[in-house]
């Protein structure tokens, strides 16, 4: 099997889109953050997945959102764009202007809401990588979405070059082991679950597609530069202190969390679009708990002031 021609590797947070009071798009704003992150020392962005809302945009505004991070990027880190559709032929859609938008790849995720057969999976896979010239990094994530990117799904797609890379979103860290052995290094692996990113990383993750970084970006990098220079008790102090927050991704409603997350510590609004809400009552109150305990015991701090 041919090697995987993925360039893509280190923290890659999933950035969060930000809206204005009467909940239209703020690109500005959602500049702002993208720099910032870009500014920390992050090693690439996902435009629009789903901490981005990616379905609660119109077409247009998801357009923008991507080109806004592209302009911002200024080719200091990729793009992915995350490809998120009712059907198979809006995602072609949205995979071509997202090229021509200047996006350096694409995050496709199943068709939303119908839940396809493994057959069907593979063949909207296929026709969207097929439609575009740009690398594609697969999203697998059960839970959310219903359906599992399965062995032999992915062994079909083998062939399509530009099929270069795998989210890996399922709770379970045994895949990134089976996914191994089945593939060798034909597909690069992303951690994409934050509350197993540790797990993944040892077991051959290349990165991490995360959520919580859109807070504590300090932190996310340092655990993933521990581990590059091989100080495992580093990355396990620093996964240990972010555990309660990583736990947060894996939640239904993650993406009010990490925005509530983000404005507790300045660096976004936590305004989010219907269906969502933001968190409010015991929940609401939970959350800064755990954020503002974060915050006083940093270990980026502490290992500053030693």
């Amino acid at each position: 099997m041919a090697s995987s021609s993925c360039t893509w590797s280190g923290v890659i947070p999933a950035v969060t889109t930000q809206f204005t009071t009467d909940l239209s798009v703020d690109l500005d704003a959602t500049q702002r953050v993208q720099d910032a992150l870009i500014r920390d020392g992050v090693h690439g962005l996902i435009a629009i997945g789903t901490v981005g809302e990616n379905n609660s945009l119109d077409a247009d505004e998801k357009l923008a959102v991507v080109s806004a991070a592209v302009e911002t990027a200024a080719g200091r880190v990729p793009v992915i764009a995350g490809v998120s559709e009712l059907t198979t032929a809006r995602a072609v859609a949205f995979a071509r202007a997202a090229e021509r938008a200047g996006a350096s790849g694409l995050m496709v995720l199943p068709a939303m809401v119908y839940v396809p057969s493994e057959a069907e999976l593979l063949a909207h896979f296929r026709t969207v990588a097929l439609s575009t010239s740009l690398p594609v990094m697969l999203y697998n994530n059960p839970p959310a979405y219903r359906v599992s990117v399965t062995m032999s799904t992915l062994a079909g797609l083998a062939d399509v070059a530009n099929v270069v890379a795998i989210k890996e979103s399922a709770p379970d860290p045994r895949r990134f082991t089976d996914l191994h052995n089945a593939f060798g290094d034909r597909y690069a692996l992303f951690a994409g679950l934050d509350d197993v990113a540790l797990e993944g990383l040892l077991l051959g993750a290349r990165g991490w597609v995360t959520g919580l970084t859109n807070a504590f970006p300090q932190e996310s990098l340092a655990l993933w530069e521990a581990l590059q220079r091989g100080d495992l008790p580093r990355a396990l102090a620093i996964y240990r202190w972010f555990m309660p927050l990583l736990h947060l991704d894996a939640d239904h409603d993650l993406v009010q969390s990490i925005k509530l997350a983000e404005m507790i510590m300045g660096r976004g609004s936590e305004r989010v679009r219907m269906p969502r809400m933001p968190l409010a009552g015991a929940r609401r109150a939970q959350v800064t708990q755990m954020v503002e305990t974060a915050a006083a015991t940093r270990p980026t701090l502490v290992a500053a002031a030693a």
